[in-house]
């Protein structure tokens, strides 16, 4: 999953409450930083995560419309696990990677670390942004498990819904490893910083806001499996103009996996709106009216406070993940999901109708602001690469 990108932040119009959703109070949840640019340990204090959110809305939806997610199952296990592949028949990260068990292993591994040189550094900031952001899966796969009536009950429920999120999170555990030994190999980054970055996000978490709430948090997974998917697409295109076609495919193939996976997750908010069109409507505008959060918006690396948004606005400049992808992927889902043509809603679901369709331009507009009052942006350490300089 993935993705980086601190949105331009906007004031959206305003939105009746969710009353047959959520509850009917509404708390942001704030993100509270570590205060100080330096990392300070203390063995004899209880470990606390230097990225911490507080004041969470949970369980927002009623308990009666869980009964439409079980009524799904079947419907899940013929539409869903389709999507996934058989093990013996999905490719693995040594496919991609010097063997180290044949004779030729210390000319494979020449030959990568010589096409690594042609890659500049800000290049490696947004890969390495990408790696550990998927490095943080099992952030991810729990909170699709905080999910009602979706969950993993036990571990190893036959549910279709606990299958598909335990087999999609195989699939992508390939990733982080395939980048991260990628990454090792080519000997351009400073591998311990980066471990601590991983170490660091997984014990923050995530707080994307979907509230326990599966058709906030379908509809949080559908816009991110496809931002991931741009953003390995792009990191791909750029490997590839830069020299490096063998890393080209290996972020390519991660890509593909990414676009497979938003088909599912998409195929899943499809059917909610042919269901309860009233109820996936405001879900929809309720997401978007937050602000689609990243993965990996508490990242830190144990000195810098704002790691994740100067690795996004790296990310921004490069063409990898930015603002009008944010707004490309709102606009997409918009005709995905025929939002504009369903009928029959009530009134609060017809505002956030109009409100939806007259989003994606709106952001548009405020980014194209943005851009014309932006200053010359300054050139900044980042410890992955060995505290060497980028332009943000």
């Amino acid at each position: 999953m993935a993705l980086k990108l601190n949105v331009i932040s906007f004031q959206s119009s305003a939105l009746p409450p969710m009353a047959t959703l959520r509850s009917p109070k509404f708390y942001m949840a704030s993100t509270l930083g570590s205060t100080g640019t330096k990392e300070v340990e203390n063995s004899k204090k209880p470990f606390m995560p230097p990225r911490e959110v507080h004041v969470q809305v949970t369980h927002s939806m009623p308990p009666q419309k869980i009964e439409i997610f079980k009524a799904m199952e079947d419907w899940a296990g013929d539409n869903l696990l389709v999507h996934l592949k058989p093990v013996e028949k999905c490719w693995q990260p040594q496919d991609f990677l010097p063997d180290p068990a044949s004779d030729g292993f210390h000319d494979q591994l020449k030959e990568l670390r010589e096409r690594s040189k042609e890659l500049p550094d800000d290049y490696f900031v947004v890969l390495v942004g990408d790696m550990i952001t998927e490095e943080a899966l099992p952030t991810y796969q729990t909170m699709l498990n905080t999910l009602d009536g979706v969950r993993d009950e036990t571990g190893a429920s036959p549910t279709p819904w606990a299958i598909w999120t335990r087999a999609w999170t195989a699939e992508e555990n390939r990733h982080g490893d395939l980048l991260n030994k990628y990454l090792y190999l080519s000997g351009r980054v400073d591998m311990r910083q980066i471990e601590k970055t991983i170490q660091y996000l997984i014990g923050s978490g995530m707080d994307p806001r979907t509230e326990n709430n599966p058709y906030l948090g379908f509809i949080y997974t559908s816009f991110q499996e496809r931002a991931t998917f741009i953003s390995h697409g792009n990191t791909a295109r750029l490997a590839k103009e830069l020299g490096d076609i063998k890393l080209a495919q290996i972020c390519g193939t991660i890509a593909s996996d990414e676009k497979r996976h938003e088909t599912a997750y998409t195929k899943i908010v499809e059917k909610l709106f042919e269901i309860d069109p009233d109820g996936t409507m405001l879900a929809f505008a309720d997401m978007m009216r937050k602000k689609i959060s990243m993965p990996a918006h508490l990242m830190y690396d144990g000195r810098d406070d704002k790691l994740f948004d100067n690795f996004s606005a790296v990310a921004q400049r490069l063409g990898v993940y930015t603002a009008r992808d944010y707004a490309d992927i709102l606009e997409f889902l918009v005709g995905k999901w025929k939002v504009a043509d369903l009928t029959g809603l009530s009134g609060d679901g017809r505002k956030a109708q109009d409100y939806l369709c007259k989003l994606p331009q709106r952001i548009r507009r405020l980014e194209e602001r943005a851009q014309s009052r932006a200053k010359e942006a300054p050139s900044i350490p980042f410890s992955w690469i060995f505290d060497r300089k980028v332009e943000l």
